[in-house]
């Protein structure tokens, strides 16, 4: 007899969409019941607060996807799988979508994100929105990832607080760990898919820049932003990124030429795993977690796997380094882009957002040094930010990624934890985080897989691999379980 609890707060999104096309279950069914885990565990004292809004139509698209199956209508696996999005993700259920901001909490998109077209076509229902931290955390250098203006506090299921610098996905990963959807959308400019992945253990997956459209997302660092999926299984993640993936002439970064090698990876032997060391593992913060890395490796070394240790980036030291105006200048101009175009709550340009703030200060409890950098930083026609831009990419791509892939034969590269998330962001490459159990603490242990730029099926294909051989969830707190 089917545990249908156990299914839907920690099965796979594909046993999930199985379990609805065999007749097993109704997309209304799984649907009712993940929004009435929400209304029990979301909110309250002791509410982990991860989704900020449930969507009026949820169980309207359900209805409809329960429909097209009985018709013998099949759009995919994912056809009836209830998800959220990151509140940073236009919608035209009627909710919000406010990054986190509380300048910009009423904001009604008019118009649907085109990652929420593809998962509609695929036949996926939209549950609701999942907070995140305030424009995708750069409101303030001291504020926690748990926070935002609008959406307020949001607490790790596995019990543990978001720290600064976890990732501003924080609600969609929570929220899969909870069980309170079967995945989550999130995107990454640096570490917000990857960070928040590793510190919930679950998996997320961050696409090359330019896999998957970012039309009708508030932007961050348009060279580096990239929506991706947070679930269960990197299995899942890569069915999801098929339904999410394509070109879209809203966004021309996504016509580029993608033509990685897809060969598909059925078990280790023979992988070519680097191992990054310099300035890379080497920042691991504790002894205990490198000598949790040490052993993944030579599980890993055991399973067939061929470990290039070390395969380091030559740019290592200076990318350690660097510091760069390009979150600032592209932040600044390109939020001020979609603001004067869509004038939400009357914000015009982000001197709006600053001055809004300025007269509501209990929005800021950390305060806006970063909005307030970003606002006087150089443009982006500027000689200064097209320096920091291509010497960011020298650095992480062509002498940093590219150049430890070749010098060591690497298929991929692997790292403990997010300690090359600074790299993989600003090359813009593919990256997937897997948990891997926890330390003594309790604090969850993961790695990420990293690869060529285009080259996301083989990461996820590696990264597939990996998983089956280290691959450890650990699972929420008790109270959940019901």
């Amino acid at each position: 007899m089917m545990d249908i609890s156990a299914l839907l707060t920690t099965g796979s999104a594909r046993a999930i969409g199985e379990a609805i096309a065999s007749g097993k279950l109704t997309s209304v069914d799984v649907t009712q019941w993940y929004l009435d885990r929400i209304k029990r565990h979301n909110n309250g004292a002791n509410g982990l607060n991860c989704v900020r809004s449930v969507s009026s139509l949820a169980l309207e698209e359900a209805k409809q996807a329960d429909a097209e199956l009985t018709a013998g209508r099949v759009r995919g696996p994912l056809h009836g799988v209830p998800y959220l999005v990151k509140d940073n993700v236009f919608t035209t259920d009627g909710s919000f979508a406010s990054a986190g901001a509380a300048a910009l909490a009423e904001f009604v998109p008019p118009y649907e994100a085109t990652l929420i077209t593809h998962l509609r076509e695929a036949g996926a229902v939209l549950l609701g929105k999942t907070n995140l931290t305030e424009f995708a955390d750069f409101v303030a250098d001291i504020m926690p990832s748990e926070f935002s203006g609008a959406g307020g506090v949001v607490r790790n299921p596995l019990g543990r607080q978001y720290g600064r610098g976890q990732g501003s996905s924080v609600g969609s990963a929570s929220a899969v760990a909870a069980g309170f959807c079967a995945f989550a959308i999130g995107s990454e400019t640096q570490n917000s898919i990857q960070a928040p992945a590793v510190h919930t253990s679950v998996v997320g997956f961050k696409p090359t820049v330019g896999q998957v459209s970012r039309h009708g997302l508030i932007p961050l660092v348009p060279s580096q932003d990239s929506p991706g999926p947070l679930a269960r299984t990197v299995d899942d993640a890569l069915m999801i990124f098929q339904a999410i993936a394509g070109p879209d002439m809203n966004d021309t970064a996504t016509l580029a030429d993608f033509s990685g090698d897809a060969r598909k990876v059925e078990d280790l032997h023979g992988l070519r795993i680097g191992v990054p060391r310099r300035f890379i593992a080497d920042n691991l913060a504790t002894h205990e977690h490198q000598t949790m890395f040490n052993d993944l490796l030579n599980t890993l070394s055991r399973a067939g796997a061929v470990i290039v240790d070390h395969c380091d980036l030559p740019a290592a030291e200076e990318l350690n380094a660097v510091r760069s105006c390009v979150f600032r200048s592209e932040f600044h101009e390109s939020l001020n882009v979609l603001l004067a175009r869509l004038q939400p709550c009357g914000m015009t340009s982000m001197r709006d957002i600053i001055e809004w703030n300025n007269a509501h200060p209990e929005a800021i409890p950390y305060g806006q040094s970063l909005l307030e950098a970003a606002v006087e930083t150089p443009g982006v026609c500027s000689a200064q930010y097209l320096h920091d831009r291509r010497h960011d990419v020298a650095l992480s791509l062509y002498n940093g990624i590219l150049a430890a892939l070749e010098q060591g034969s690497a298929d991929i590269l692997l790292s403990p934890m997010t300690v090359a998330a600074k790299c993989t962001g600003k090359a813009g490459v593919p990256v997937v985080a897997i948990p891997a159990g926890a330390d003594t603490e309790g604090v969850p242990f993961g790695v990420t897989v990293y690869g060529a730029p285009g080259d996301d099926l083989a990461v996820l294909y590696a990264a597939q691999a990996i998983e089956r051989v280290i691959g450890q969830r650990v699972l929420p707190n008790a109270w959940l379980a019901e």
